[in-house]
């Protein structure tokens, strides 16, 4: 039985891609408490693969995948799915808006309803939790914070990085009153709607990935997208711009880019980058032939359809043909058949 590891628990964003992602369809499904924890799970051959966040259009990219896939064994990426974020604010059952002081739910999700909160709850204090989901599991599961019995703690994890603290065990509250979920988080756990749509952007869209170990290539599409990270050898002037050049020059367009600290000392960063291509086009090979000779690293974590479909635009001077007649050209010249 093949196994996917996601995002968790139940109710997440996460799951909801892997949904809709068709290959999962009659597989296990098996939450994970964290980014890292899934992608450990893959590491290990426990789970066949890990469908996890990678980018949001409102806050950019996931630091805690984008950190995860550019160190440790290599990963590749086989497949992305787009999502439309909708959220609620919900809590338990009787809770009028006015009671609520305190709202837990993801930093990703915070910063989408800020807005919304300014307006609605300006006073109300923000308290992160690992997920949306967790956020609305922590509610039905240890009660409001005035019901009594245990003690009140936080969910003290910022984000999907950490194993530190997965919320309250049992016998203690949650220190907010609602949570900020998918709708069917709210659902899933019982808990009353107190608003729909609070996000600040309704055109807002989360993209994750579903993460495999290193195998066979996906099949070129025409529409197809390759996620590199780039490590310089040392850092200077123009260095970036040297990197991009081998975009430039062969017509590559960039979907993203994004510096990540490396961690090895203050200043040190790589880039993670998509493009718009697949590793089998001759102008794609040909950017990385030319990475691979200016970069300290380049690690390609993989090339595959993109969630859009629409087929990539290439000029006449960097299709394949025209790679292919100014490679013979050149082997004419080497060997006087010119």
């Amino acid at each position: 039985m093949t196994t996917y590891a996601y995002l968790g628990p139940e109710g997440t964003f996460t799951q909801m891609a892997l949904a809709a992602w068709g290959p999962s369809q009659g597989a296990t499904h098996r939450p994970c408490g964290s980014v890292d924890q899934a992608l450990a799970l893959l590491r290990s051959g426990e789970v066949d693969g890990a469908m996890v966040p990678i980018e949001n259009s409102v806050e950019g990219g996931v630091s805690a995948t984008l950190d995860a896939l550019a160190s440790g064994d290599p990963l590749v990426v086989t497949a992305e799915v787009l999502v439309p974020i909708t959220f609620v604010l919900a809590a338990r059952p009787g809770t009028p808006l006015s009671a609520v002081r305190a709202v837990g739910t993801h930093s990703h999700a915070w910063a989408q309803v800020r807005g919304w909160m300014g307006e609605h709850l300006p006073d109300a204090a923000y308290v992160p939790t690992l997920s949306t989901a967790s956020a609305a599991e922590g509610l039905a599961l240890h009660g409001d914070r005035d019901g009594g019995r245990g003690s009140r703690v936080g969910l003290r994890d910022g984000g999907p990085d950490s194993d530190t603290d997965h919320g309250p065990t049992a016998g203690e509250r949650p220190a907010y009153d609602a949570a900020v979920c998918a709708p069917v988080a709210a659902s899933n756990h019982g808990l009353e709607v107190l608003a729909e749509g609070i996000g600040d952007n309704a055109a807002a869209v989360t993209r994750f990935v579903m993460v495999a170990r290193p195998g066979r290539l996906p099949e070129r599409t025409g529409a197809d997208k390759t996620t590199l990270v780039l490590f310089q050898r040392e850092d200077h002037a123009g260095g970036l711009l040297e990197l991009l050049e081998q975009f430039a020059v062969r017509g590559i367009n960039m979907s993203r880019l994004e510096s990540r600290p490396t961690k090895a000392s203050m200043g040190s960063y790589c880039f993670s980058i998509d493009i718009e291509g697949h590793v089998l086009d001759e102008r794609v090979g040909e950017a990385l032939l030319g990475l691979k000779r200016v970069c300290a690293e380049v690690r390609f974590l993989g090339s595959y359809p993109a969630a859009h479909g629409t087929a990539v635009q290439v000029s006449p001077q960097t299709t394949d043909e025209a790679f292919g007649s100014a490679r013979a050209w050149l082997r004419s010249l080497r060997t006087g058949d010119a």
